[in-house]
Formats: structure tokens, sequence, C-alpha cells
């Protein structure tokens, strides 16, 4: 059912008082005024910057001295009479902690319903306030499908072609690709990130999918416990997780059109388990840059709030925000922080089996194209019901890195800070760094590189053994728990590398 019958069943309900909250005005009127022709209705709307004026015909002029809310109720409600009438009223809350204007607008709803009217209000993101929140019935526009999306590019390229020139070159992939991310977005903001695209260049082509979405990030913003990641630029830049690499490989394409002709379902997430230090998050980041998709973290310690019920309604908003962004990585880092105490008896009133419960209901039933990534440190602290199949499409273990992956991730953090890594000792710093996780390989090279700076010599292959052996190794320091993880692991986990 699209909005425009949604909305018209509820006047045609006889709803008193509709809250519409939506961050595009304009559109959201249009399908109003659409809804209320179509329900016989009259109406009237009104701002604070022209007051009262007919809302079916634009030449009518307004009301005079009705631009304050409270005398606009009173002269909506005098000029009504007995018929049936809607009146549409576009962002009063600001003027409804004046006790005088709440009463206005409560009278005007309770006059209009009498004859079978409606109040309809538009807001930004303001709820009914208490005094009209009995009355209210909270209506959400929908945002745009993909087909709505796509037409919404076409007749924005055409309106930017029609002004000077443009050009248009973009594979049908990258075009589908490009569309898709445009989801989250209302009509008015997609057809902005398509002209932010071309106005530089005057060009429309597959390099415009980063600064899309980039745009959107900008547009929508993370507004809470969601947070933007920058990825790896591909999946050149991370060393080693060969197996994991293959597997998104061998997926890639399973969240287009055709593979769901083929009757292939799209993947739902993964869960990345192991040492400390090892790859995890670099994983997460791989998964992004591997498919092209923005990723955005989700810190589970960041979800509990002192107030009962705010907790869930956080985790609530955050996984509703992400479905609005897709199609994305959404990547919960150390589940188990957030969820631990939902896998034994704990002292919070049942708020983490609530917490996990809410989650596990989403992974199960959400429909966006929101790829989950979930990273975790201890086995032991996480619930049960996670770790069945069917939660994940797969299960990673992510080890210390082998010869061959050290070898990659040397060279990977070379290149990175300018260095060719053909002009160091590779097997000699693979030898060194054995038992070594990637990220205590970065802090050598970095450790050894400010010291070759401070001393004003090149970096040199001596210099990087001396860093790498300056501590001992994670595999020595957390031996007992790295073995007690590899053998978890070993018949109940796919190896990343």
């Amino acid at each position: 059912m699209d909005d425009t019958r949604r909305l018209q069943l509820l006047l045609r309900a006889r709803h008193p008082l509709i809250w519409i909250t939506t961050s595009d005005e304009p559109c959201t009127l249009a399908l109003v005024r659409e809804a209320v022709f179509d329900a016989g209705l009259s109406a009237w709307h009104w701002s604070a910057t022209l007051g009262v004026s007919d809302a079916l015909v634009a030449s009518t002029p307004a009301i005079e001295n009705t631009e304050h809310p409270a005398a606009a109720c009173i002269a909506m409600r005098l000029a009504s009479g007995t018929r049936p009438h809607a009146a549409i009223l576009a962002e009063p809350s600001g003027f409804l902690e004046d006790a005088r204007t709440l009463r206005s607008l409560r009278d005007l709803v309770e006059s209009l319903a009498a004859y079978g009217g409606s109040v309809i209000v538009v807001e930004h993101s303001a709820p009914p306030p208490p005094a009209l929140a009995d009355l209210a019935t909270r209506f959400e526009p929908s945002l745009p499908s993909e087909a709505a999306l796509e037409e919404i590019v076409r007749a924005s390229l055409r309106d930017m072609n029609d002004r000077r020139s443009i050009k248009v070159d973009i594979p049908k992939r990258s075009y589908r690709s490009l569309v898709r991310n445009l989801r989250g977005l209302s009509a008015r903001h997609a057809a902005l990130v398509i002209r932010d695209a071309v106005a530089d260049d005057d060009a429309f082509t597959a390099e415009d999918l980063p600064r899309v979405v980039a745009r959107k990030r900008e547009l929508v913003g993370s507004g809470g416990v969601l947070e933007f990641v920058e990825a790896v630029r591909s999946l050149d830049e991370v060393g080693g997780l060969e197996r994991l690499k293959a597997w998104l490989g061998e997926r890639e394409r399973a969240f287009d059109d055709d593979a769901a002709s083929f009757g292939i379902s799209p993947p739902r997430g993964v869960l990345m388990l192991g040492v400390q230090g090892a790859g995890k998050s670099l994983s997460a980041k791989a998964i992004a840059a591997g498919w092209q998709r923005p990723l955005l973290r989700l810190d589970p310690s960041s979800l509990y709030d002192k107030y009962i019920g705010e907790s869930e309604a956080t985790l609530r908003k955050a996984l509703r925000q992400a479905e609005m962004m897709a199609p994305i990585v959404l990547w919960i880092d150390e589940i188990e922080k957030g969820f631990a105490s939902a896998a034994s008896s704990s002292n919070d009133g049942g708020l983490s089996r609530r917490m996990f419960g809410t989650l596990l209901t989403w992974m199960q039933e959400h429909k966006a194209p929101v790829f989950l990534v979930a990273t975790a440190n201890d086995i032991e602290a996480l619930p049960p019901e996670l770790l069945r199949k069917g939660r994940f499409d797969e299960i990673f273990f992510v080890d210390l890195p082998g010869e061959r992956a050290r070898e990659a991730i040397w060279r990977v953090h070379l290149a990175r800070r300018r260095r060719e890594p053909l002009e160091f000792d590779l097997p000699v710093l693979v030898r060194a760094s054995d038992g070594r996780s990637g990220a205590e390989i970065e802090q050598a090279l970095v450790s050894a590189l400010t010291s070759a700076f401070a001393a004003g010599r090149e970096l040199s292959t001596e210099a990087l053994v001396a860093a790498v052996e300056q501590s001992p190794p994670l595999s020595v320091v957390m031996a007992e728990k790295i073995a007690k993880l590899r053998s978890w692991a070993k018949d109940r986990c796919v190896p990343a590398d």
C-alpha cells in the first residue's frame, strides 16, 4: 500500500489528529494534499509565515492575522462550520509550549473531529506534546523504493542536461550499485546527491559512487551510537585473510537482482572470532572495501542507559538507522561486551536478555541490505543462541598470521608508509615476526620509523627486526588463551586465512 492510500484510510477512518514527522516537508505536503483531495475533504493550510489559506486552491488569499497558530486554530474552527475539513499545520510545535496555543489546537482537533474532519501536523522531528498524545496517530512517510530512486536519478540527469550538456557514462552494474546506495534518502535528498555528483565535472560515471556514499553520509549523519568508519580503499591493502577474501569474492554478486532470480538469498552476516589484534577489525573493513559499501560501527557498551526502557529504544533506533543507511556493512565490535550478561544470570533485571532478544529478532527478520559483521574475543561470554547455525552465514576464526600472511602484512604496511618492500629482506622480517599479530607488526614498523627519523637515518631491515624483538609476542604473553581459542575453533569455525 502506498503512502497516499495509507493516509487516505486514516482520514476516512476519522482519526482526529495525524502527526507526521519528516525531513522532506515539500514532498510530504504534496502527499497530504493528494490524500485529502482523494478522501473528498476540503482543507486549510497554515504556516507561521503565510497564515491560513486554502490548501487545495493555490490562488486563494490567506486569512488576515492568522500567522500565530492560536489565531489560526480559532479561524479554521470558525470557518469550517459543520462541513468535514482537514487542517494542515506546518511545524507548530515551537508554539505549543504556550498553554493558550496548545488549548486552541486541541479545540480545533475536537471541533473538526465532531464533523468527520482531521488535523494533520507536519513536523521535522518533534513528537506530539503530552496533552495531545492520546489523540495523535503517528504517520511516517515511506522512503523512495529503488524503482522510485532510479526515476529520480533519471529525472535529475535530464534536468541537468537540459540546463547544460553533461556526460553520462556508467556501466549497468555500477549504476545499480549507485542507485542502491541512495536508499534511505528522501526524494529531495536523492536528487541533491545526484546533482552534487555531476556538478564538479559535468559527468556522471562510475567514479561518482564514492562521492555519492560520502554525500549520503553527510545528509543522514550518524546521529547516535552508530559511527562511520573509514574502510580500506581495496582488498589489496589487507594482508592475509585469503579464505575470507575468497568467500567475499564468491558472494559479491549475491546482492544483485540476477542472484535473486537464480534463487540466491543475499548474505546476512558473519561472526569473526579470534586472537586479539590478529585482524578481526580489519576483516570488517575488508568486507566493506570488497563490496564497496559504507562501514558503520556499533559499540554495544554505548547502548546502555540508566532510564528504564531507554537502552532497548536506543538499540532499536540504531538498527532502524542502519536500515535507513543501507546498503551498508554494520560492524558490532566486541559483541560480547554488550550482551555477555545474556549468557548467564545477571543483576540487571533482565535488560541484557531483552537487548539480546531485540538483536536476534532483528537479525532474523530484517529485510534491508544490512550485512552484519560481529567481532568477539571471548567465546565463553557469548550467549549460545548467537553461535547456532543460521544466525550467521559463516563463523570465521582469525588466527595469528602464518608466513605468507606475515609477508603480505609487511608489504602492505611498508608500501603504506612510502617504502619499497623489495628494498628490505622480507624473509628475515617474516621469521623475526613469527607469533606476532598484524597489529604488533604494524607497531614495530611505526617504532622503527620513529627511531630512524629521530636518529636521522633511513629505515633498515635490522632496525625493523630490533623493533620487533623489543617485546615478547602475543603468542607468548597469551599462550594459554590462544591455545584454548584454537582448540574451540578447530571444528567450529572456518579459518579466515
